[in-house]
């Protein structure tokens, strides 16, 4: 059965890199965290990491645009920086499940691919709202695309995609199922803290950087065709490194809840 999943991951991410959505090292981190995915839960994890995947990729290719391209450093085919920064969490996770089985780790992996895609939902659907956002920290109005940057839209958007791998519970078996809805309820909350703290430390930490010639806000180091100056952020914490720790506090709420529901 393991070896089937196995060649159902790479038959997978081949074909997401054959759709453009995977770089070739995508494919490949792809495959690398599916395999240890599928190691630790089986095809539970691996239909809960596809709900991810599947749903982000495709509200990256419906709502992309090309203000947002300006503004961001990668486009929609994700590289394996991306692959591992939204499922890198739960792999090592699965691995550590497999060692030494918990309910408390099937929390933590299916709060932290939670949090990945109440992230992603967020900000693709977020971005759709017709009125400026607000960040997170001032209150006041920004330009659509800016980190740290909210809309109810975005709000609404974030609890839908939690909610969407929080469902995923019930492919798994729990020691008590009368904690089926609780911990259901726990890992959408779970989740949005994730989103939450991307938001917040997108905000404060996140690097930006200002383009002279157009005096645009960006993620990219050339805009352009000249070299943009440095605005606000730590210039080693990317929209990359944001995304891992906003599944690492999924991850770690996640667990919290858990200790206190099972």
């Amino acid at each position: 059965m393991n070896i089937l999943l196995y060649l159902g991951v790479i038959g997978i991410a081949l074909t997401a890199y054959r759709l453009k959505k995977l770089t070739k090292l995508g494919a490949c981190a792809s495959i690398v965290v599916g395999i240890a995915i599928c190691y630790g839960f089986g095809l539970s994890g691996l239909l809960l990491l596809a709900a991810f995947f599947i749903s982000s990729s495709a509200l990256s290719s419906i709502f992309s645009s090309k203000d947002m391209d300006q503004m961001t450093l990668k486009g929609n085919q994700r590289d394996e920086v991306q692959v591992l920064a939204n499922g890198g969490v739960a792999a090592a996770i699965a691995v550590l499940y497999a060692i030494d089985p918990s309910d408390i780790y099937q929390v933590m992996f299916i709060a932290s691919l939670a949090a990945a895609n109440s992230d992603t939902w967020a900000s693709e659907i977020g971005k759709l709202s017709k009125s400026l956002p607000f960040h997170v920290l001032s209150f006041k109005r920004v330009s659509t695309g800016t980190s740290g940057a909210v809309t109810l839209l975005g709000t609404l958007a974030a609890f839908a995609g939690s909610t969407l791998i929080a469902s995923g519970t019930v492919l798994f078996s729990w020691s008590s199922i009368e904690w089926q809805f609780p911990l259901i309820c726990a890992i959408i909350v779970a989740g949005f803290v994730g989103n939450l703290t991307d938001t917040v430390l997108g905000a404060t930490i996140q690097v930006s950087y200002k383009c002279d010639i157009c005096d645009q806000t960006t993620e990219k180091l050339i805009h352009c065709g000249q070299n943009t100056v440095h605005k606000d952020g730590l210039t080693w914490v990317t929209n990359d490194t944001v995304n891992a720790l906003c599944t690492v506090m999924g991850a770690i709420t996640g667990a919290g809840f858990a200790y206190m529901i099972l």
